[in-house]
């Protein structure tokens, strides 16, 4: 019911790093996907090295040097990341030499300064290394020109600019950048032009130094836009949750209290051990050694259905991979966690079921259509409204969110900030994993940071220190 685009028009030069901004919605990955050969369009044309073309193909595009990183990967997760990487470029007539693939694997990957054994399943890594071997597979082709769409959202600083030198050094060598982020900070570092998309049109295109945040952010929403966190209560109530000694796969010796009301941010670099801490709280990994206490009673958690029994809900950090079943509608998402409380006997209450989305839908603001909407079709940060619906729908007391801004836009950033507060101010326990540090240092009551699978330290609120977290996040000290 929504067109994608309307007359857009965009001219990117040789050599630059020319980004795309707008809010979720705006038609950022719809433009790109027809660069790509992914949509095709329904009029118009694409001027690639001064030759026309109606539409792009994937065979086509990859002749040409282009080559597209999306937020939602393009990996087999059942084959080994050296597979991932030459995926497409085995030799036809005779046997992979699995050997030769590793090593050539390696040295792309110790070229970025990333330690991934390249025998490893994806199926295994976390969303942030998939987004390294999404990186390294586009550069170990012969690209002209790359596209990278939210290619931070899951990565910490250190790894970012990693990510910016590599940039660098390919721009040196005259490849072109299509960059697409809501990281606005970012676009200083590494751009050369920002274009603006709202609402399927192109607004405006500017010169970065030209380019004040504040305007950006006006052209993008429509309107004049205050960022800022909200200021939650300070008061907060008992320990609801407390995790003694929580030893697991990623973690060693996990010691850390929740109470009610607060919010809980964990920090640490990828591989950290803050996602798979999370994981093992909610079931989704065993948990080998350790305690887990709520409101001060030992409880056994071995599998979800455990956790939503005592009131845990979890925002994985990949949405579209286990917070949401993408083809199913928004009505059905919502009232997952409530199917007994929807149903009677066998059949569920489509009536009651309806009401309970409906109240979500008007508390959170979710924009869609209709409750029939299949949720893939709506924008990133709707995505996410409905999967946080699920969890509110349930009644959970405690609250894990694991990266709950990643590949959102401002505007929908901030209607999250002050959903979380809200969530707090009305005695959910929150744990809040963001690999944005100021995005912690601006929420937090406390934070707790992770290094290597273990606590490194604890700062309150009046201790908060961006260089003192980065330390203790990179070197335990």
């Amino acid at each position: 019911g929504v067109r994608a685009l309307n007359e857009v028009s965009i001219e990117v030069k040789q050599g630059e790093v020319h980004a795309i901004v707008g809010e979720n919605g705006a038609g950022k990955s719809t433009l790109i996907k027809m660069i790509s050969g992914a949509d095709t369009p329904d009029s118009g044309k694409i001027i690639y090295n001064g030759k026309t073309y109606e539409k792009m193909m994937p065979h086509l595009v990859r002749a040409l040097g282009i080559a597209t990183i999306y937020q939602e990967f393009n990996l087999v997760p059942t084959l080994s990341v050296a597979e991932n990487v030459f995926l497409g470029d085995y030799p036809i007539y005779k046997a992979v030499n699995y050997k030769e693939i590793e090593r050539k694997a390696k040295a792309l990957f110790d070229m970025v300064g990333i330690n991934i054994d390249p025998r490893t399943l994806v199926s295994e890594l976390t969303v942030a290394y998939q987004q390294m071997v999404e990186i390294v597979k586009a550069i170990s082709k012969d690209v002209k020109l790359l596209i990278l769409d939210e290619p931070t959202a899951p990565l910490s600083k250190q790894e970012v600019d990693t990510l910016f030198n590599i940039i660098g050094n390919l721009k040196k060598r005259g490849v072109t950048f299509i960059y697409i982020s809501h990281r606005l900070a970012e676009l200083y570092r590494i751009c050369d032009r920002v274009s603006v998309m709202r609402d399927g049109h192109m607004i405006t295109t500017l010169d970065i130094k030209d380019a004040e945040r504040d305007v950006l952010i006006r052209h993008m929403v429509g309107r004049q836009f205050v960022e800022c966190f909200p200021s939650c209560k300070e008061a907060m109530g008992d320990v609801v949750l407390e995790a003694k000694n929580v030893t697991g796969k990623g973690v060693e010796d996990i010691s850390l209290k929740v109470r009610k009301g607060e919010i809980l941010g964990l920090a640490g670099l990828i591989g950290a051990g803050r996602t798979e801490f999370a994981r093992i709280v909610f079931g989704l990994e065993k948990l080998e050694k350790g305690q887990i206490f709520l409101n001060g009673k030992e409880v056994t958690i071995k599998k979800p259905g455990d956790a939503v029994a005592l009131g845990i809900g979890l925002i994985p950090e990949d949405r579209k991979q286990e917070g949401l079943v993408l083809c199913l509608t928004v009505k059905s998402n919502i009232g997952f966690v409530v199917l007994k409380r929807l149903s009677k006997i066998l059949w569920i209450q489509r009536q009651k079921e309806k009401e309970y989305a409906q109240g979500m839908k008007e508390s959170l603001d979710i924009r869609t259509p209709s409750l029939d909407q299949i949720v893939q079709n709506l924008s990133g940060g709707n995505q996410q409204k409905v999967v946080l619906a699920k969890w509110l729908a349930a009644d959970a007391k405690i609250l894990i969110l694991d990266e709950p801004t990643r590949g959102i836009d401002v505007g929908a950033k901030q209607e999250f900030y002050n959903l979380i507060k809200g969530l707090a101010d009305s005695g959910v326990a929150v744990i809040m994993i963001s690999s944005e540090l100021e995005e912690l240092l601006g929420m937090a009551h406390r934070i707790m940071v992770f290094c290597e699978g273990r606590v490194t330290g604890e700062l309150c609120r009046d201790e908060f220190d961006q260089e003192r977290v980065l330390d203790l996040a990179a070197t335990g000290m």
